[in-house]
């Protein structure tokens, strides 16, 4: 298999979209596709598809059959997921956005496993937010050192996300789901940031809504 870091960061954002595509082909009893079938889908074109395919493994198409829906799921699959070890992960922020984002990792199987969540409000600390307790951030240091998590999503504001951001580098974090305004990327150009700007995906439908044709 290609080694997947290999990768352009295009293609690496298109394998969800590919996988989600492909599970619902197979939950439809269907068992290949073409790259034109898949391209139509993904709204590209049959020659991205097989570039896309090309850089992730060993996928090759049948003349006349297409690619095994099967085939493709499990390679992405061992892309997306790994073995199956899920990634310890904390939760920075437990309010509205944090609640409605920790619901999600705790519910769907994506890969991660919630084993903490933090806040500096003293009505939240001591409650639980889908079954993880809430504790404070000054905890941070201890549990880092004792639990080793990877990952960390951070609901905080701006400014928070800054001065906590600096402290989970130094204890170890590796990535980060960051729904703050503050962009980690430009600030930890080594460590993996997938920034989300609800905002941006909101002004975005709003141009395309009042431009269309």
């Amino acid at each position: 298999m290609n080694n997947p870091t290999k990768a352009s960061l295009p293609v690496i954002k298109r394998l969800p979209k590919y996988y989600r595509y492909l599970c619902s082909l197979q939950e439809d009893g269907i068992t290949s596709i073409s790259s034109r079938e898949l391209a139509a889908q993904m709204g590209t074109t049959a020659s991205q598809v097989r570039q896309d395919f090309n850089c992730i493994g060993d996928v090759n198409g049948r003349q006349g059959i297409g690619y095994s829906v099967e085939n493709l799921l499990s390679i992405l699959e061992q892309l997306l997921f790994g073995d199956g070890d899920l990634l310890p992960t904390i939760l920075i922020g437990c309010g509205r956005l944090g609640k409605a984002v920790s619901r999600f990792i705790t519910t769907d199987t994506n890969g991660y496993k919630l084993i903490a969540a933090f806040d500096v409000a003293k009505e939240e600390v001591g409650r639980e937010i889908n079954g993880i307790p809430i504790r404070h951030i000054d905890e941070l240091e201890a549990f880092c050192a004792q639990n080793h998590p990877k990952a960390a999503v951070l609901c905080v504001p701006r400014e928070g996300a800054r001065e906590v951001s600096g402290r989970l580098v130094d204890l170890g974090i590796e990535g980060f789901w960051n729904f703050s305004h503050y962009d980690l990327s430009v600030s930890y150009p080594d460590v993996v940031v997938e920034n989300v700007h609800l905002g941006d995906s909101l002004m975005s439908l709003g141009y395309r809504l009042r431009n269309q044709e």
